[in-house]
């Protein structure tokens, strides 16, 4: 059984297409569920899946903190695990280095001589946003600079919040020099609004993205990125939950993701 919010976006369906893929090969069918992003729509996908007595349950969207959700949810004995998000959840979790991912990012803008950065941060429930969004404090920390709080500027992950947190950001005299987006969508809604006012890419501000979507490298200003394996983490996912569902211990796997150098700084 697979809970996976967010189908309709490019880099969870091809999460889910390494799910399917290796469920396939280890001679497992899927049941699929696709609820909105939200906690109670998601607690009656995961109980409608175990009323049809799933082996086990891979959980893609979970809020933070959800060790509270897990807790309440009637799910018996069924084997479970999070992917891309861990929700602090405390089950075991497989997703991409985002701390590490965020950490990259604020690295190449500070070693490219940026140092006035902002961060379009995606929404507080997502880990996968939170985890970037700490790496790269982490690392503008270390460098000794400073991050203020009007510099980091929630949304959603969609087009239209990086359209909404861009309009903040630069549509105003202190607009800044660079932005982390923390997924390429709100990216492509960064650079509208940088077409709208007249800004140049990357002369008059660097942008950064997240999770290399094939459209990245093909933007009229190629898209600098952090490529995160989404296949990979479908794929591990179904073979950790096999392990549990066989009795067998399951650690938690953060896979490598790395920086994709591109014309937009």
């Amino acid at each position: 059984g697979v809970v996976m919010t967010r189908l309709t976006d490019g880099v969870v369906a091809t999460t889910y297409q390494g799910i399917e893929e290796e469920a396939t090969r280890a001679g497992y069918s899927v049941l699929l569920s696709s609820p909105p992003d939200d906690p109670e729509a998601q607690r009656a996908a995961i109980e409608l899946l175990v009323g049809r007595q799933v082996d086990g349950l891979l959980l893609s969207g979970l809020h933070r903190p959800g060790k509270e959700f897990i807790a309440s949810l009637r799910v018996g004995d069924v084997p479970m695990m999070t992917l891309t998000r861990h929700a602090d959840a405390g089950l075991p979790f497989v997703g991409g280095d985002d701390v590490r991912g965020g950490a990259l990012a604020a690295r190449h803008l500070i070693d490219r001589g940026y140092t006035d950065l902002a961060v379009i941060a995606g929404p507080a429930h997502a880990t996968t946003a939170t985890d970037r969004l700490a790496g790269f404090r982490s690392e503008t920390a270390a460098a000794g600079i400073e991050l203020p709080d009007h510099r980091i500027v929630p949304s959603s992950f969609e087009v239209r919040g990086g359209t909404e947190a861009g309009r903040i950001l630069l549509d105003a005299p202190d607009r800044p020099r660079a932005i982390f987006a923390v997924s390429d969508t709100i990216a492509v809604g960064v650079l509208g609004v940088a077409r709208d006012l007249g800004l140049r890419i990357p002369e008059d501000l660097a942008l950064v993205g997240y999770n290399d979507i094939p459209i990245a490298a093909q933007l009229p200003v190629p898209l600098t990125t952090i490529h995160s394996p989404a296949l990979e983490i479908g794929q591990t996912a179904v073979r950790g939950l096999l392990d549990l569902t066989a009795g067998r211990d399951v650690e938690s796997r953060r896979l490598p993701v790395e920086l994709v150098v591109r014309g937009t700084t």
